[in-house]
């Protein structure tokens, strides 16, 4: 699965890169396209261009890919609204993030998921970062979650804890996704699905080998894949996501290299890590 970028110029949202962006993927082999969420800015998108960017990718995937739209908040009012127009645009499933900033207790994280889950029919994804959000979704609360809420598929794992991975797994069934490259080897070795990959913005293929290696057994094949994509991975993390992979697609010509503050240009030095370390995976400017 791939985070999506969502493309700028001159201050707009670019559909016409946008749409090119999802044939990449889908051509790379993604299985499933996630807009609006870390990697998408979706905090700088207003909700009518939060909206259309959703409507746009599912349009542009035409069912070739799924598509999970990253449709939470820190008001539970506002997710509901955005997941709601996500179900009607045709969205295969909703990826929620933990509240941010308000730092709900466990159980206002279990009433905000079980309010969304119980009025939207679609699968819901978690989305546990701590490091953005300032809360952590406990291991308890969401094995309470996927009790009440069938529809509560799977967790995006981003807390970089495998005790509390194979913790989760050892309690219920939800599935475990990764939500950092460098992690979805030793995520799916105690268990995990796949990934949610930033590094698939650019090179969906490889992404793509390693979690298809791992998902058939083949370990020492996800090993290589997993050591030669780890530094370009690490890489795409020297400044806050998602300048880096940005970055990264405009030296390629994927996208303009357009943010919209607080995000900014990469400081020079950082960039030049950034290119070497391209340069040393082979990706051609």
């Amino acid at each position: 699965m791939v985070a999506l970028v969502t493309p700028f110029r001159d201050g707009e949202v670019d559909y016409r890169t946008l749409d090119a962006l999802v044939d990449f993927q889908i051509a790379g082999g993604t299985d499933v396209i996630v807009p609006c969420g870390t990697t998408g800015e979706s905090p700088t998108l207003n909700y009518e261009e939060h909206d259309r960017v959703i409507e746009a990718v599912i349009r542009r995937a035409k069912g070739r890919a799924a598509v999970m739209a990253g449709t939470g908040s820190n008001s539970t009012a506002e997710a509901l609204a955005l997941t709601r127009h996500a179900q009607k645009a045709g969205a295969d499933g909703s990826l929620q993030v933990a509240p941010y900033y308000n730092r709900p207790t466990q159980e206002g994280l279990f009433r905000h998921f079980e309010a969304i889950a119980r009025a939207v029919d679609l699968p819901h994804v978690l989305y546990n970062i701590p490091g953005r959000c300032g809360v952590e979704i406990g291991v308890e609360t969401m094995v309470r979650l996927r009790t009440a809420c069938p529809n509560i598929v799977a967790v995006k794992h981003a807390t970089g804890s495998m005790d509390g991975a194979s913790e989760l797994r050892s309690r219920c069934d939800l599935d475990i996704i990764s939500g950092d490259d460098s992690m979805t080897l030793p995520l799916m070795s105690i268990g995990g699905v796949g990934v949610i990959s930033v590094l698939a913005n650019i090179i969906p293929k490889d992404v793509k080998a390693l979690c298809d290696a791992a998902a058939r057994g083949d370990w020492a094949a996800a090993q290589a894949m997993h050591v030669k994509m780890f530094r370009l991975a690490r890489a795409m993390f020297i400044e806050t996501n998602p300048i880096p992979i940005k970055t990264a697609m405009a030296a390629v010509g994927l996208c303009a290299e357009e943010f919209r503050l607080p995000l900014c240009p990469m400081q020079p030095a950082n960039r030049e890590k950034l290119l070497a370390a391209m340069a040393e995976y082979g990706i051609k400017r």
